[in-house]
């Protein structure tokens, strides 16, 4: 891993994000119908759906506008019915990219993405074509900074995989998903309230790219992101701007 600039381009990702602020809540709402559809309508039976109703709350989303997608999709109310599908590819310099989308027309959304592959640059995979290059885990990071010691003492204690020192500075926690919500809760209890929280594919191994392969990369990361039917987009490139 690139620890040099593992904070800067998290940060980035965060930012990024942030503008993208308008396109958060129709992702979230997604998430949360999704989540409760399959796993029912109780956040403290359903963790998946917990995780969804923090990120709705993180971005003050109004709780009646939670509780109506919730019974959207329990049955309670008319809803539109989104499948999850995972497209897989390569960007630039042979990076490694999924995207995770939720859609009501698998149609429109593998046509979408291939067009955005191939028009900057990449090209759209098989199922299975880079999947194993990420780990599926939980992730929380820490600014530079932050007491090392006592991060590693209370997440190891937690259940946490790993503690991650980067040269940077920054601390990133490793956990497996069913632990995550156990360790975060054990951090912030400690007073360690991570900069990102999240349960995400993260990269084994990573690709620098820098100058006009960088810039391409970043176009085609941001063209994806900006899909209708993505919700998350993970890749394995070090972006140097």
């Amino acid at each position: 891993m690139a620890g040099h600039s593992k904070w800067a381009n998290i940060q980035h990702r965060k930012g990024r994000q942030d503008e993208k602020r308008g396109k958060i809540w129709t992702r979230i709402i997604r998430e949360i119908m999704v989540a409760a559809r399959q796993g029912g309508g109780d956040p403290n039976m359903n963790p998946r759906l917990r995780l969804a109703i923090d990120k709705a709350k993180a971005a003050n989303m109004p709780a009646d506008t939670i509780k109506k997608n919730v019974d959207k999709a329990t049955g309670n109310l008319e809803g539109v019915s989104y499948e999850e599908i995972r497209y897989e590819g390569y960007g630039i310099g042979g990076a490694a990219i999924i995207v995770d989308c939720m859609t009501d027309n698998r149609v429109r959304t593998v046509a979408e993405v291939r067009h955005a592959f191939s028009k900057y640059g990449g090209n759209l995979g098989t199922e299975g074509s880079v999947a194993f290059q990420f780990k599926h885990c939980g992730q929380l990071l820490f600014a530079p900074g932050t007491s090392e010691d006592k991060v590693m003492e209370v997440a190891l204690e937690a259940g946490a995989d790993d503690v991650v020192t980067h040269d940077d500075g920054s601390l990133e926690v490793l956990s497996s998903p069913h632990d995550f919500e156990s360790v975060k809760k054990a951090l912030e209890a400690a007073g360690l309230k991570p900069e990102i929280a999240e349960v995400t594919m993260r990269a084994e191994n990573t690709i620098d790219l820098t100058g006009e392969d960088a810039q391409r990369m970043q176009k085609l990361l941001d063209v994806l992101e900006d899909l209708d039917d993505a919700q998350e987009v993970y890749h394995n490139a070090v972006v140097h701007a």
